[in-house]
């Protein structure tokens, strides 16, 4: 019993000391959370009319590059001193000649086969012209004979003068001039074929005339234009035959670059005279000829030319893409030279051409638009995620078309997918005359 009473007593002053020391203790001070917000940077937008640029890159091309061929065979005699290649030619000038000799010889034969003609036509049409005297001659010889005929035919067969013998001698006779008479109007009656052939082979002469002598002539090969020599694949000596490519000469004053684009760009962007070519076909209509910047992809020092659209080259089913013509004269492409490098053959160039101006847009970074085609924007402090529609992407640069307002500030700032709604704070370095007066959170 006494064991009981003193664990009780134990008990009971645990309970009163532990009763003591809880009544001692301090509850601990409420915790506070607060919202910890975003750090992002905005920019305000503002609704403008924005002209397109379309880019593309092509390699700078002389217009015309001609591949000169010797038109005749032989042997090289004579070649210019600067037939080089790289090495400027003028106009005229004698790229080189063939030996000439046989050449010469034919169009000598030639031009006396046409002097044999010609005076073959004078002799036929002289000798005409007196058988045809000759004619008149013989018919009346035939006549007289036909009447001598007649009256000794008469005295014998009437009067019984003279003999069987005269009668049949003056037959005779008759048949033979009228026989004479014949066969000089048959000669008389032939000149004007004889003539016409004659004439015709003259003809004929003369075109183996003109041959020998455009042959004789093509033995001197000449520039056609004021060139760069391209390639060179002759030597002085060396014996050529007709057709082979012998120089290359490139016309360096006017370039052209031909730039593919994306047909989508080219529908919505470039801008054209004409709906159709001006034949009616089935085909791109003509180009407004506006100026084009031209960049070097190598020049580091920011240096551009100015061409000029010419036309839609082809349509490429493959790739969807439309090539695009851009023209650039001698003047322009040397301009600053020699202190600059000129735009010359086989630059690899970045082309930059002005388009249809898109009205009403909004100028976003790009890195701002997402995959889904929406905006960050802060209103009141907060973030909204923005739906929008894309006009087009610039460069850096996306243009808005629909889905935000003048005024709106758009997050600029790169976030990883944030929470909607996230409280902002925007940084300080922003124009605030630029943007709407915010409410306190």
């Amino acid at each position: 019993m006494q064991r009981l009473i003193i664990c009780a007593v134990v008990l009971l002053v645990g309970v009163v000391a532990m009763l003591a020391l809880a009544s001692m203790k301090k509850p601990p001070a409420e915790a506070r959370l607060d919202e910890r917000p975003l750090h992002v940077e905005v920019q305000a937008v503002l609704a403008r009319d924005v002209p397109v640029t379309i880019s593309g890159y092509g390699e700078a091309r002389p217009l015309d590059v001609v591949t000169i061929s010797p038109e005749v065979s032989g042997r090289i005699v004579k070649a210019h001193p600067r037939l080089e290649a790289g090495e400027i030619i003028p106009s005229g000038e004698t790229l080189f000649e063939i030996d000439a000799r046989d050449y010469r010889a034919d169009q000598s034969e030639a031009t006396a086969s046409v002097q044999q003609w010609r005076h073959t036509i004078q002799r036929l049409r002289k000798q005409a012209a007196i058988d045809a005297d000759r004619l008149k001659t013989l018919r009346r010889s035939q006549r007289l004979a036909e009447a001598e005929f007649e009256r000794l035919r008469n005295l014998y067969d009437q009067d019984r003068v003279g003999t069987r013998s005269g009668v049949d001698a003056a037959e005779r006779a008759a048949n033979t001039a009228r026989d004479q008479a014949d066969q000089m109007a048959q000669a008389v009656t032939l000149y004007p074929i004889q003539i016409q052939e004659a004439q015709d082979s003259l003809k004929a002469a003369r075109a183996r005339l003109e041959i020998a002598t455009i042959r004789l002539e093509r033995c001197v090969v000449a520039a056609p234009f004021t060139g760069r020599v391209r390639s060179v694949a002759i030597e002085q000596g060396q014996f050529v035959s007709a057709g082979i490519a012998a120089v290359t000469l490139a016309d360096d004053s006017m370039l052209e670059i031909h730039v593919p684009i994306d047909s989508r760009d080219a529908r919505r962007w470039l801008r054209f005279r004409t709906q159709g070519p001006l034949s009616g076909g089935a085909w791109f209509g003509t180009l407004e000829p506006v100026a084009c910047r031209i960049r070097w992809t190598e020049a580091l020092d920011g240096r551009h030319w100015q061409g000029t659209l010419h036309r839609v080259v082809e349509f490429n089913k493959e790739t969807r893409t439309v090539t695009l013509a851009v023209r650039i004269g001698a003047k322009e492409a040397i301009s600053g030279a020699p202190e600059r490098m000129p735009l010359v053959e086989g630059m690899f160039c970045l082309v930059e051409i002005p388009g249809k101006v898109m009205p009403g847009v909004m100028a976003v970074p790009r890195w701002a638009v997402s995959f889904e085609n929406t905006v960050f924007v802060a209103r009141d402090r907060r973030l909204k995620t923005v739906p929008v529609q894309v006009a087009r992407i610039q460069g850096d640069t996306a243009y808005v078309a629909d889905g935000l307002a003048a005024g709106d500030r758009v997050i600029v700032t790169r976030l990883v997918d944030p929470l909607e709604n996230a409280l902002l704070k925007i940084s300080p370095g922003e124009d605030q005359d630029t943007l709407p007066a915010e409410s306190p959170s």
